[in-house]
């Protein structure tokens, strides 16, 4: 396979803000006294509790599961007792399902907990039944459960992997750290996620502001068939999936459709990692790395941290603060979701935690649109993002729908590049909760 460019067009190259976290190694975190496990936190269907208030709960029990098709189960991270299951606010803003442990501080594992054995000896499908079991999803952010993207519909196929080692959102350094000090482990993932697809190459996509990872996985992928590691333009949003396919096989993902209409499917360094330690370990996806950065924070950190524990444990792992931030934000600057709370969760989709000073911050009223065609010029989809963002303000969906409303993958360049300020993005997000609300009601 011949590597056609290393960019795509459009985008915009946004300032990293890196520096306080890439150098810091990951930093494992208390143990917190507290967890509280959404039984919704991936994409699809909720799970219903498996347990209920007073059990007593070992590390890596499943504690939720669905029978719908799109789901993934959730697993206690801690040892101890179910003190609530109900209603609990999540960074979206939005209360979900929950389940609540306080930790016994012992750890004990649950019994179900054993290595899977050699990669080898397991079939196709055994490989997509135990990511499914350890409720592993794409922790990239988007959360989608990785056993469903693993299985393509009748009629279409996979023939190439690509492992998104981008991390474009500036300030995230979670990923880049993860490469530096587990690149076995992720070449391990992408042999298991090979395996579990069929394919027989793979790429390893790595935004080239990040030499030491690109090294790190270089020597881990030398005695790897079929897998390349390549060096990507740091470019925003270089991370898209539908960008990385472009650039990396030279084809388009059609409107309306998905990487597997392509023969592609996209998964994230991070999720080959927990895909390779439950392998290993037998272990679920308890936990994630997290970048806890940010000028107010005293210690800006890349975090290991139990799935379920509160942001504000976070901040005392962090040192605490030094002055009170301005703005919170759960993922990164251009594709993150402002908090009004730090008694919320961490989820299996969350990356980042980004705490702002207020000049770092903007509060400009939006002007009015003056035509300059920059959003245009530097959309990644090559939509129009200034007559979608007017239709779904004057409440026109069906023709923001015409206007590719729904191929909008949300990245914020719009807005970013925009010089009045338009919330171009937050209103193209609108246009396409309605838009799919409408359809699901015909």
């Amino acid at each position: 396979m011949i590597v056609r460019s290393r960019t795509f067009k459009g985008g915009v190259h946004v300032p990293h803000f890196k520096e306080s976290t890439e150098s810091r190694p990951i930093k494992s975190t208390r143990l917190p006294s507290t967890v509280v496990v959404s039984l919704h936190q991936h994409t699809g269907a909720p799970c219903e509790p498996l347990v209920r208030v007073g059990d007593q709960v070992k590390v890596g029990q499943k504690i939720g599961d669905s029978q719908a098709a799109l789901t993934a189960p959730v697993h206690s991270p801690v040892s101890g007792k179910v003190v609530k299951i109900g209603p609990y606010l999540m960074s979206g803003g939005v209360e979900r399902p929950a389940i609540t442990i306080e930790s016994d501080g012992l750890q004990e594992v649950a019994d179900t907990v054993r290595p899977y054995g050699s990669l080898e000896n397991l079939t196709r499908q055994d490989l997509i039944n135990l990511i499914r079991e350890a409720g592993i999803v794409g922790l990239g952010g988007a959360a989608f459960p990785t056993y469903f993207k693993l299985t393509p519909p009748p009629g279409k196929k996979f023939d190439t992997l690509i492992i998104n080692g981008s991390e474009c959102e500036p300030y995230l350094t979670a990923d880049q750290r993860i490469m530096m000090e587990r690149p076995e482990d992720a070449v391990l993932g992408a042999r298991i996620l090979m395996k579990a697809t069929g394919v027989k190459q793979a790429f390893i996509a790595i935004e080239d502001s990040k030499p030491e990872a690109i090294a790190a996985m270089e020597k881990a992928v030398s005695k790897a068939k079929g897998i390349q590691v390549v060096p990507l333009m740091a470019k925003y949003p270089q991370g898209a999936e539908k960008q990385l396919i472009k650039v990396l096989l030279g084809r388009e993902v059609p409107s309306g459709g998905l990487p597997v209409d392509v023969g592609a499917v996209v998964s994230n360094v991070g999720t080959a990692v927990a895909v390779a330690n439950t392998l290993k370990t037998g272990m679920p996806l308890i936990e994630r790395v997290v970048t806890v950065t940010g000028r107010p924070l005293k210690e800006p950190s890349n975090l290991l941290v139990k799935i379920g524990t509160k942001v504000s444990d976070l901040v005392n792992e962090c040192g605490g603060f030094v002055r009170e931030p301005a703005k919170v934000i759960v993922g990164g600057p251009m594709m993150g979701i402002a908090q009004f709370t730090l008694d919320i969760p961490v989820t299996k989709g969350v990356s980042g935690i980004l705490f702002l000073d207020a000049d770092e911050t903007s509060l400009e009223e939006p002007g009015p649109c003056v035509r300059c065609g920059k959003c245009v010029e530097n959309c990644p989809m090559r939509l129009l993002p200034l007559f979608i963002s007017q239709y779904a303000d004057a409440g026109r969906f069906d023709d923001a729908a015409a206007y590719g409303a729904l191929d909008c993958i949300e990245c914020g360049t719009c807005s970013f590049v925009c010089p009045s300020r338009r919330h171009l993005v937050q209103s193209i997000r609108l246009a396409k909760a309605e838009i799919v609300a409408r359809r699901r009601k015909k």
